[in-house]
């Protein structure tokens, strides 16, 4: 599977089995956590075998079942953090995808003292993403059209109405897709509406949008 087809492929999984993440799925996680934490400077971790994050009642009421690994979205305490936690983050979900992995992305529902309990001075936890063999598969959500996402002036390109496309599929929070891709004189940019979350959105948008048209998309 390729990038491009694990963004049409990927939807969230809240519940998973006990199958373990080893051998060479686990090698190649490592890895490219270890490529995005020196290219990004975060500090990623994954955590395996550790229950206690996805205890509390919110991660109940969630539907969540056997949720014992995820990746921590560490990094320092900056302005754009959470954009960044999108971007790469999102990288790691799709990544997962194409491995034979599910995911979900988790910005509330978790208990967040066992995860900042890993936190060193000056960082700050963004949210957490689940990750493992997903006991059933997840379903698509309804999405918006694209003229309800994009701002647009002059001409369009192939490449921009590509790059939509794979925005969106993006997940967001409670999936209310706030963004807008805007194309001023033949370059793109990309805004955060006002929604919770949103800046995480944004960042994970941005990553679509980029494996989708093949073009990098500043945030405003």
């Amino acid at each position: 599977m390729t990038i491009q087809e694990a963004i049409k492929a990927r939807h969230s999984v809240r519940a998973y089995t006990k199958r373990p993440i080893d051998g060479e799925v686990l090698e190649t996680l490592e890895q490219e956590i270890r490529s995005i934490n020196e290219r990004s400077g975060l500090r990623i971790t994954l955590c395996r075998n550790e229950p206690k994050a996805m205890t509390c009642l919110l991660a109940h009421y969630g539907a969540f079942e056997n949720a014992e690994n995820y990746f921590a979205l560490i990094g320092p305490d900056e302005d754009d953090l959470f954009e960044r936690c999108g971007y790469w983050g999102e990288r790691l979900v799709l990544l997962s995808e194409t491995l034979g992995l599910n995911t979900c992305w988790v910005a509330g529902s978790y208990k967040k003292s066992t995860v900042k309990a890993m936190l060193r001075d000056g960082e700050r936890l963004a949210a957490i993403i689940t990750v493992g063999y997903g006991a059933k598969p997840g379903k698509p959500h309804r999405s918006k059209t694209y003229e309800q996402v994009t701002e647009t002036s002059g001409p369009v390109p192939d490449w921009f109405r590509a790059g939509v496309e794979a925005a969106l599929s993006a997940p967001t929070a409670i999936n209310q897709q706030k963004f807008r891709v805007i194309l001023r004189d033949g370059e793109p940019s990309l805004r955060a509406l006002r929604g919770p979350y949103a800046k995480i959105d944004v960042g994970i948008v941005q990553y679509h949008f980029e494996i989708g048209s093949g073009r990098t998309i500043p945030i405003e």
